[in-house]
Parts: structure tokens; sequence; C-alpha cells
């Protein structure tokens, strides 16, 4: 069998499964004594090792396989869970991770794992003791013998051996030869099975029925049957028909093949593609069953490239601008008929694209699920004591960033537990709490996702950045007296700046934080610090969801047009020229009982300012979430689906434009990026 039609979705199950067991493993660490979570991690340990048997990494197999003895040893409470056994468990964790990206990246999945099966057999029987060669070939013969059953039978196979010991019948593997000088084999295995089907029901033969029938055969066939009978019975009622040579029979064990259904390498998506699962209900014992249910299965998981989803939305992308110019063109020439057919193209196209932008939508917890771990294993590093706290996980990006943010929240992440939070003895001495906090939070703002990590920490020390940053070169004496609290916090992330006094490979504050500036910018998004000292440091990631469609109120600003996201608004108003105040030499307004400022777009973009005479002003009351703002426009268009288009390379420092739109008339109409107004 071909193992490399399967080897795509054997690395994201098997990534899968290694994130169960971080999780679960993090969990238990904190309830020590939940047999529940012991079991998920068995039964995730155990899922991969089936796995890896069949796709024959061996190393994976072994280490896998003893990792399950010491998890049924806790499991059966016959050793106490402890920090140290954890450490050991996650190194072996660590060696499994290592093997699966070996084998991601086109290796062969081989990996030295002989010092950790050390530590964990040490842990398994109570001492030192190295495995010797003669338990590597048990668990080598074993795991062969796993990985040639799982491949012989199929997964209808499977559930009916586990079915029927569950109903008290037993199921034999017979291998019945021949004579050798035997003229009428087919003749013969019509016996046999006329034998057997009277003693039970056959579920597979090897080679098949119509083989058999076909006597494209040597002198040797399998049957596999289920029956109350014992196998010695069985092999004297088959000896009894003429010309058999030998009957051998294999009592088989459910558990050997089908332990757990999760066992299988099911044809299931990767990560650039859409997963729906599909249970599977307890199948008749019929082949033709067998057949109608595996196709149900495969028909509701197909793999679709990223790139063919990126081909998709180009296309759907122009069909958009299309819509637009019939919706115009339906609206000057008052056709009642063509009006009513682009009302009708618009309605199936708006489900068109909410399908196509959901398929390339992925939680950002695909991203979030894998610092925990990395958070407890620096905190014991430093020894710090460390709690990390997640919210929004649920948040959804575009699959093309979610594949580029993770290195630049490690880099923070890194930053925070090295740089901000304080050792617990300095903690206490300052009034804190010992265990330091770290808040990693992503939320939905207008069109852009917002990353942040916030930590209790020592904050930054605005004179310490600054003399640092005078002492490299990065800015003179005269520029730093001119620096605002943001712009000096924003120096750490300079090329090659750092604060620590001794570089480790956790340490180096701006060698991380450069390549974190870089990076997010080359997504189209910015970084920002908030930071009080004492208190602790806020860095906030804006990234743009990369959605190129999307809902936007058309306004007028003077003789431009412009469009202004849908999912910034809160809502449109007509307010008196009387209502307006000044505080702090900002204009604001009263909306529902909170002071919102006033920005003038007119005095944003540069328009010519008319002395209007008119007492009344159109605003766009604008969110950025908490935050709002009101923005006075001279006219309202309407709501419009609108292509949202780069301006290009050349013109990506264009303040609060975060690009451009074609519009039904050719007519092209800024998009107005209100978080940019929003202080």
């Amino acid at each position: 069998m071909d193992m490399n039609q399967y080897l795509d979705v054997f690395i994201d199950e098997s990534k899968e499964h290694l994130l169960t067991l971080n999780q679960n493993l993090l969990e238990l660490e904190k309830d020590p004594h939940n047999l529940e979570i012991v079991n998920n991690i068995f039964r995730a340990a155990h899922t991969l090792k089936g796995m890896s048997a069949t796709m024959g990494y061996t190393d994976l197999a072994n280490l896998t396989h003893i990792m399950e003895n010491v998890l049924d040893g806790i499991r059966n409470e016959k050793m106490k869970v402890t920090s140290h056994l954890l450490d050991i468990v996650f190194l072996a964790v660590d060696d499994l991770e290592e093997i699966v990206e070996s084998i991601a990246s086109g290796g062969d999945g081989t990996r030295d794992v002989s010092a950790v099966i050390s530590k964990l057999e040490q842990i398994e029987q109570g001492k030192t003791a190295n495995m010797n060669e003669n338990g590597k070939k048990e668990i080598a013969i074993a795991l062969e013998s796993v990985a040639y059953l799982k491949n012989k039978y199929d997964q209808y196979e499977k559930t009916v051996i586990e079915q029927s010991k569950e109903q008290g019948f037993d199921c034999y593997e017979l291998t019945i030869s021949l004579r050798p000088d035997c003229l009428l084999k087919t003749a013969r295995v019509f016996m046999v099975f006329e034998v057997l089907e009277k003693c039970g029901e056959v579920i597979k033969s090897n080679p098949p029925v119509e083989q058999l029938e076909e006597e494209q055969f040597d002198s040797e066939f399998t049957v596999t049957l289920i029956t109350k009978e014992s196998g010695e019975d069985l092999r004297k009622k088959i000896m009894k028909i003429s010309e058999i040579d030998s009957v051998e029979t294999n009592l088989i064990d459910p558990l050997s093949i089908n332990e757990n259904m999760d066992d299988d390498i099911p044809v299931e998506s990767n990560n650039n593609e859409t997963k729906i699962e599909d249970s599977l209900s307890a199948p008749s014992k019929k082949p033709e069953a067998s057949e109608k249910k595996q196709n149900k299965a495969s028909n509701k998981t197909i793999r679709v490239n990223i790139e063919r989803l990126d081909m998709l939305m180009n296309l759907f992308e122009e069909l958009v601008i299309d819509r637009g110019r019939l919706e115009q063109i339906a609206q000057d020439i008052e056709n009642s008929d063509l009006a009513e057919t682009v009302e009708r193209m618009t309605r199936i196209s708006g489900d068109l694209q909410s399908i196509i932008l959901n398929m390339r939508m992925v939680p950002v917890d695909n991203v979030f699920n894998r610092f925990p771990r990395m958070v407890r294993q620096l905190a014991k590093d430093l020894d710090k004591l460390l709690e990390l706290e997640i919210s929004g996980a649920e948040t959804e990006l575009d699959r093309t960033v979610i594949d580029e943010i993770g290195d630049p929240i490690v880099h923070l992440l890194r930053n925070a537990i090295d740089h901000g939070i304080e050792s617990p003895e300095v903690r206490r001495a300052n009034g804190k709490p010992e265990t330091g906090t770290i808040q990693l939070k992503a939320y939905h703002s207008g069109n852009h996702v917002f990353i942040e990590i916030e930590d209790d920490g020592a904050g930054i020390n605005r004179n310490k950045i600054i003399d640092k940053a005078i002492s490299k070169g990065i800015i003179s004496q005269n520029e730093a007296s001119e620096l605002t609290d943001t712009e000096a916090f924003e120096l750490i992330m300079a090329p090659g700046f750092s604060t620590a006094e001794t570089i480790s490979d956790i340490s180096g504050r701006g060698v991380g934080l450069d390549v974190v500036k870089s990076k997010i910018q080359s997504l189209g998004g910015n970084v920002s610090i908030n930071s009080v000292e004492g208190k602790g440091s806020t860095f906030s990631i804006q990234l743009p969801l990369t959605l190129s469609i999307i809902s936007a109120m058309l306004i007028e600003i003077g003789p431009e047009k412009y469009a202004i996201p849908l999912s910034s608004i809160i809502e449109t108003a007509i307010i008196k020229k009387s209502d307006i105040m000044v505080a702090h030499n900002q204009q604001v307004i009263d909306f529902r009982g909170k002071v919102v400022p006033l920005v003038s777009l007119k005095e944003i973009f540069g328009l010519p300012i008319e002395n209007d005479l008119d007492e009344f002003i159109s605003i766009v009351i604008v969110r950025k979430g908490e935050k709002m703002a009101a923005l006075i426009v001279d006219s309202f268009i309407g709501q419009q689906e609108i292509v949202l288009k780069s301006l290009g390379n050349y013109l990506t420092e264009v303040f609060a434009i975060s690009g451009a739109t074609i519009l039904g008339d050719g007519q092209v109409a800024l998009i107005i990026d209100c978080n940019a107004l929003i202080k």
C-alpha cells in the first residue's frame, strides 16, 4: 500500500494530537488527580502511536509506546503526577514535535530518542534502566503487527470486528492451504466457504471472492470469520474437506486493529483546506453497507489548495465590480426586468461571497494554542511565576495572515516574560502578587483584527530607552527631547536595540522586536506600544482581515467620493453646529452621554474648506474597540459592496487610507482607515 498519499493528512493529524497532548498536560499540572485528563492524554498518545506505526515511522512509534506505559501507570494510579514527571513527558513531546516537523519538511522521521526513552523508563520502573535490544525488538514486532493488521482491514471491517466482540463473538483469521496437486481449486474454495458460513459470518477474504472464483490464486487463501466456535473446531471441520493441506487459525484481538477509531488515517483536509467531520453510525454486517458508508464519508470532505481559493477570490472580485456596474446601468435606464435580474444576481453573489470568504477564515486559536506550553517552560527557565490568560481565540483571520503571525507573537511573549514580568522577590517587594499575568487578546475592530499582549510587569523606563538610543546613535540629543512617550517606546523596535544587561537566548529586546515590526508591516499592519513604568506594558498588533470584498458606506467630501467600512460604523447622524463643544483644544460632541471627538475629513485629506452657512452637519460615528470618533462628511451616497484594492508599493504610507475601490460608474473611491483617525 502506498502511504505517501496519506502523508499530508498524517502530518496534520499528528500536529492536532501533539497539540492535544500539550494542552492536556498543562491542565494535568493544574489538576493532577483528574483521571479524565489522563485518559485524554493517553488517547492522543495511543492514536499517534498507531498512525506512526502504520506509516512506518519507528522512532515516533517507539517513543509514543513508552509514553503510553508511563501514562498507563498514572491512569492506573501506580505513580503520582509530579512536576519532574511532567517535565520528562514534555521532553518526550518535544521530540515527537521535532520528528513530525522533520517529516513535514521532507525528512525520514528518524531521531535519536534513546535519552528521553531512558528517562521515561526510569519513571516507569522507578529505577535507572536503559532499554535493551530485546525490548526494542518486542516493541518493533508489536508495532509491525499492528501496522499489518491496520492496513489489512478497512474502517467498516474494524467496526464489525469490534462490535462482534462486544456481543460475545470471536474473530478468526483462517489461512487455508490447498494441496499442490489440487485440480478443482474453485470447488474446494466453495466447499470451505459453505462450511464457514454455517459456523458464522465471513467478512473478508484474501484474495477477494471474485479472484477466488476465477482461480486467480496459487494454493493459499485467507478468510476472516466472525463466529462463536473455537479455532480448533473450525480447523477440524475444514480439514474434513478433501485436498486441504493445512489450516492455520489466528484469533484477532479487536484492540490490535481498532483500539481507537482515531488510529485510522482518513482522507481528511490539511491546514490549507476546509475540514468537515462526519461521525460513523454502527453499520450492519453487509459489504454493500460498507461501500455506501464509505462513499458518504468521502463525499463530506474535499481538498482545495489555497492557491485555487486565491484564484477564485480574484475572479469573484471582478464579478463584484461588474455587478456594481450593472446596478448603475439598471438604475440609469430604469428597466424593471433588468433591475429585477440584477437584484437577484446581487442576492446570489452575496451568498457566494460569504461562502468564499468563510472558506479562507481561520480562528487565531490555531496560533494561540501553542503558547501556554512555551510560557510554562520559559517561566521555569527564568524562575518566575506566570499565568497566561487568553481571550478572543475564536476571532477569525484570513489563512494567509494566520500563517505569518505566529513568530511575531512568540517574540512579544518572550519579551514580556523576560523583560516585563519581574521575579517573585521583586514583585513581592513592590507590593504585587508573586505570580505575574500576561494577557493575550484578539478582537475585531472595523476592517482589522487587533492582537494585544499585555503584562503587569515593570513597564518601560523612558529615560533608559532614550539613553540607550542616543548611545547607539539611533537618535540625537535634540531629537530625544522632542519625543512623545509613544515615540520613545517605539525606539525599542529599532534594529539591534536592546536594554538587556546580558544577552541570552531569551534576552535581547530589540533583536526580536525589529523583526516583529518588519513582519507585521509586511502584512499591512502595524505595532503600537503603551506602557506605564511599574504597572506594565501593552503591545498592540493591528492586522488587516485581508478581506478583499467588504461592505462600505459611500460618502462625499467636497468633489471626492470615499468609502468607510461598514464594520467600523456605529451610526450616521445630522447635528446642529451649535451642539459642537470644545475640550482641550479639540472639537467634541455629546453622543448618547459620551464625549466624542469631532474629526474634519476635509482637514485630514487637505480638501478646500468652504464657508457653509447651513446650521446642520452630517457625521458618521465610528469606533475602534471602546473608543469612538465623529467624522464630518458632506453627504451620504449609500451602502455598497466594494472590492478592496491596494494602493501599491509607492503609496504605503498614506495616512488614514487603507486602499481604494472601483465604483460602478468607473470612478475610484479611497477607503478610509477609521482606526488611524481614533487616538
